[in-house]
């Protein structure tokens, strides 16, 4: 606020800051002095100036209290004005005297906001990625006003035990908002999808908030990223292979740097963030801008809304997704291209999900997208499989076509979703001669030569695999069977879909709902239709028998819809 500035230039010991400095009356009054430089829009001051406001205009006097302004820089309020690659605990007191300095960013704030707490944020849901980066930013924040009181001439200061509480709590609290959200976090997607270790994390999104405040000419500077993750100068030397040519943020081109002369000759590597990655998390791609872009395609754009640990499936189908994973991992891609097995950056996975309908295809599809943080463009075989001859053969090359478009206006390449595949990859017909007949042999081999080609991820959903041309099946690398859910998956998908806020008689038997041989789908169908039933009554108690007579009635109607979501584990 204005009115404390006010009153810490006018009369300092009014001021609601002074009880926090608790600083001797000559250091309140340089930092008095330097706080009405700064609002006259004079940043940086020299050293001998301020002694001489504060002592007088005798340089020996002044020379003896240098160890007022020494004091200031360990408490974290003032700070040393570009000192480049030196640390301010390596200059001399000569050195010092001649120098520059110039208030902290913690002072600053304190001034204005009359308080050292931490404005903590509310520990609620992220609900863009903005408010996360905010948090984050606030956490660098925190590693540089270590770093200046690290590099201080003292490192027994109380402040360093306050601003580690204070990291703690940021740290704590960045990490229980992340556990309430629902909605993606690029920037939190990036950091886990490559692995990044606490210091190339400290390092990556310190050069990002520099790319989003613009505050700090110096951030960018090895040495200055190198005080925030060091405690000491051996630190430093061996943290400097996190900044090289081998290291993981710049071999894998997350970062990059240049290499300009410093001001006392030699090199200085200033270091920034890959231009594409930093156009992918400071605009991240918008579900509106996919949309357009696939408006007039032949494709479907879903957006997946659950992960991989969001899904019950069995032990091993599980255990075979986690294998895909490793597979289509980023460090093994690298070994690929290290060996000269492959040149493309892109991950590549031809995939077949069959089994029982209901069984969690579908979703599990979708969630796996999610994981890789890929868009997914689903494909309805209706609009392929065109009752006019000629047209098919045309849909199919028009469908790899508009796929490509979609990638490169995209910017990366999206999982290609085929549901139902069995409809347009069945066994081609070689009894017939009929012009149908003719017709769909020519789309399936298009079809064959088309995925052969086909440079990405594409999941294929069916539910009879035996349907399947053998061709296609050979074009498929991986293959995961999807079972219906034994007795134990049974209970915990009743458990989880049952509705949280109704009333349940006395001794529910969840138990004796699980023994019934159901899909997860049909359990799905089976809560809603009982909730409906039980809504309508006066007493709306659920009971056991409820859900029996609606399990009965599934039975009896038999319908397999795999487009019912039955494996969330939310």
């Amino acid at each position: 606020m204005v009115k404390n500035i006010i009153t810490f230039l006018k009369n300092p010991k009014k001021s609601p800051v002074y009880k926090i400095l608790n600083l001797k009356d000559e250091e309140i009054e340089i930092l008095r002095l330097m706080l009405e430089y700064y609002v006259d829009g004079k940043e940086d001051i020299n050293v001998k100036e301020i002694l001489f406001s504060v002592y007088g205009k005798d340089k020996f006097k002044a020379l003896e209290n240098i160890d007022v302004i020494k004091n200031l820089i360990e408490e974290g309020w003032i700070v040393i004005s570009s000192i480049g690659q030196f640390k301010v605990n390596d200059m001399t007191n000569l050195e010092l005297f001649n120098s520059n300095i110039s208030l902290s960013i913690s002072f600053l704030k304190l001034i204005e906001q009359g308080s050292l707490e931490l404005v903590v944020p509310e520990n609620k849901p992220y609900n863009d990625h903005l408010e996360f980066l905010h948090d984050e930013f606030l956490r660098i924040e925190i590693y540089e006003q270590l770093a200046n009181i690290k590099n201080s001439f003292s490192k027994t200061s109380s402040s360093i035990k306050r601003l580690q509480s204070k990291l703690i709590l940021i740290e704590n609290t960045i990490k229980e908002k992340v556990k309430k959200t629902k909605i993606d976090l690029p920037v939190l997607n990036f950091i886990k999808e490559n692995e990044l270790n606490e210091k190339e994390e400290i390092i990556f999104l310190a050069l990002l908030k520099e790319e989003y405040t613009n505050s700090n000419e110096n951030a960018r500077e090895m040495n200055y990223l190198l005080n925030l993750i060091s405690s000491d100068e051996i630190e430093r030397i061996k943290n400097r292979s996190l900044l090289d040519e081998n290291s993981k943020l710049v071999s894998e081109g997350i970062i990059d740097y240049d290499e300009l002369i410093g001001a006392f000759g030699g090199f200085n590597r200033i270091y920034f963030i890959n231009e594409d990655i930093l156009k992918d998390l400071i605009h991240p791609r918008k579900k509106h801008k996919i949309e357009h872009v696939v408006k007039e395609t032949l494709f479907d754009f879903i957006e997946p809304k659950y992960s991989l640990k969001d899904i019950i499936l069995d032990e091993t189908t599980q255990k075979r997704l986690n294998t895909l994973l490793k597979q289509i991992d980023k460090k093994v891609l690298n070994k690929l291209k290290k060996w000269g097995v492959k040149t493309s950056n892109d991950i590549e996975a031809k995939i077949i999900f069959y089994g029982y309908p209901g069984t969690g295809k579908t979703v599990t599809a979708l969630a796996l997208a999610k994981e890789l943080n890929k868009p997914v463009l689903s494909l309805d075989s209706s609009k392929i499989l065109s009752m006019y001859v000629g047209e098919s053969e045309k849909n199919v090359r028009k469908l790899f076509d508009e796929y490509n478009m979609v990638a490169e206006k995209l910017k990366t390449k999206p999982v290609l979703l085929l549901n139902e595949a069995d409809q347009f990859l069945s066994t081609r017909t070689t009894a017939s001669f009929s012009s149908a007949d003719k017709m769909h042999n020519q789309m399936q081999n298009i079809f064959l030569e088309q995925i052969e080609k086909f440079d990405g991820i594409l999941i294929a959903t069916t539910n009879l695999l035996e349907t399947l041309d053998k061709a296609f099946s050979r074009r498929f690398d991986i293959k995961i069977e999807f079972k219906k859910p034994e007795f134990k998956e049974r209970v915990k998908l009743w458990k989880l879909k049952l509705p949280k806020n109704a009333d349940y008689e006395e001794n529910f038997d969840i138990k004796k709902l699980a023994s019934y041989e159901l899909t997860g789908a049909q359990i799905e169908v089976i809560i809603k239709n009982t909730a409906l039933k039980v809504a309508m009554r006066k007493n709306s108690v659920f009971k056991t028998e409820d859900f029996i007579e609606e399990i009965k009635k599934e039975k009896i109607n038999s319908f397999d819809s795999e487009k019912e979501i039955g494996f969330l584990n939310i």
